[in-house]
Parts: C-alpha cells; sequence; structure tokens
C-alpha cells in the first residue's frame, strides 16, 4: 500500500508538497481531521483509539480515492468511519473471545503475544470470510466446527441433504483457506 505523507513539520513549520493532489489531500485532511477524531473519541470513549481510527479512515481514503471527488466529506468520511468502529468492535470481541478460551489453559502451553495477535488476525479474516457466505452454508460450517456435529447430523437438523452439507463445508473452508491466505 503506498502511504501518502500528507505533511511534515520541519523546524516548527508545516512542508507540504508541490503536487496539487497533495495539496488537496493535506487541505482535506487539515479541515476534517480533527472534527473525525473527535467523532470517533465520542463513540470509542478513548482518545487513543480514536486517534488510530482516524489515521487509517485518512490513509484508506487516500489510498483509494480521489479527494477532490468527495462532495459530501462528512457524510463519506462518517460512513468510513462507521465501518472501521464495527470492525474495531468485532476484533475486540473476538479477541476477548479468544483470551476467555485461553483461560483454561495452562502456563506452560499459553501462547506469546506475537502468536495471539496472530491467531485474533486469522479470526479476523476467517470471521469476514464466513459473513460471505450465504447464511445455511454458514449455519453449516459452525455446527460442523464448534458444535463438532458430523455431516449426517447437520442435515438431519437443518432439513439438507448429506451432499448439499458436503458442498456448503467445500464453500466455507475454500473461503476460509482463502481468508488465511490473503
Amino acid at each position: 500500500m503506498t502511504i501518502i505523507l500528507i505533511y511534515e513539520f520541519v523546524h516548527g513549520r508545516m512542508v507540504t508538497s508541490a503536487h496539487s493532489s497533495d495539496r488537496a489531500a493535506s487541505r482535506f485532511y487539515l479541515a476534517h481531521h480533527a472534527w473525525l477524531q473527535e467523532w470517533l473519541r465520542r463513540r470509542l470513549g478513548c482518545r487513543h483509539d480514536a486517534a488510530d481510527l482516524a489515521h487509517d479512515a485518512f490513509a484508506r481514503l487516500l489510498a483509494a480515492r480521489e479527494i477532490d471527488a468527495i462532495r459530501e466529506p462528512r457524510a463519506f468520511l462518517t460512513t468510513l468511519a462507521q465501518r472501521l468502529v464495527y470492525n474495531f468492535w468485532r476484533r475486540r470481541d473476538l479477541e476477548r473471545a479468544y483470551l476467555d478460551g485461553l483461560t483454561f489453559t495452562a502456563p506452560a502451553n499459553m501462547p506469546s503475544e506475537e502468536e495471539r495477535a496472530l491467531v485474533v488476525d486469522a479470526l479476523m479474516h476467517i470471521d469476514h470470510a464466513l459473513k460471505r457466505l450465504p447464511p445455511k452454508a454458514r449455519s453449516v460450517f459452525l455446527l460442523s466446527q464448534i458444535d463438532e456435529l458430523s455431516y449426517p447430523e447437520i442435515a438431519a437438523r437443518l432439513g439438507l441433504s448429506a451432499m448439499t452439507v458436503r458442498r456448503y463445508m467445500k464453500q466455507a473452508i475454500t473461503l476460509c483457506v482463502l481468508a488465511n491466505a490473503a
């Protein structure tokens, strides 16, 4: 991902790029960053998380959009920020669930912080992949992996054929593997 440097402080003064697109990005950032960060702080209750998500919002915006094409900047930023907040909360919930699952793990078998971060990241990719599945396919996958039901038990519970259960599992596993590879 290309990182666009909006501005930098040199000897106490702001230096901006000579490119018009960089100047437009700088103006956009300066006009809306404080507002977005405050909007996020009110929703998250933490100025540090708000600063991180505001940074993420502008990094995504600058990497993906032509700034001049945005007609309603605050509406656009609000929509983008809402998606980031949702992902932030979802990641936090997954991380908490994972950490709760570790409470019964012997101290000698506890994963390192790096391993925990990798697992949570993998869980986020899998969660995102599962959301792309049709509801029945997602149910089949979760009954198999979480409830440890056999394919015939899943078929009976959901009123599906065993072949449909196999097809849904293949679809879910394929998405999970692709998500983890990304």
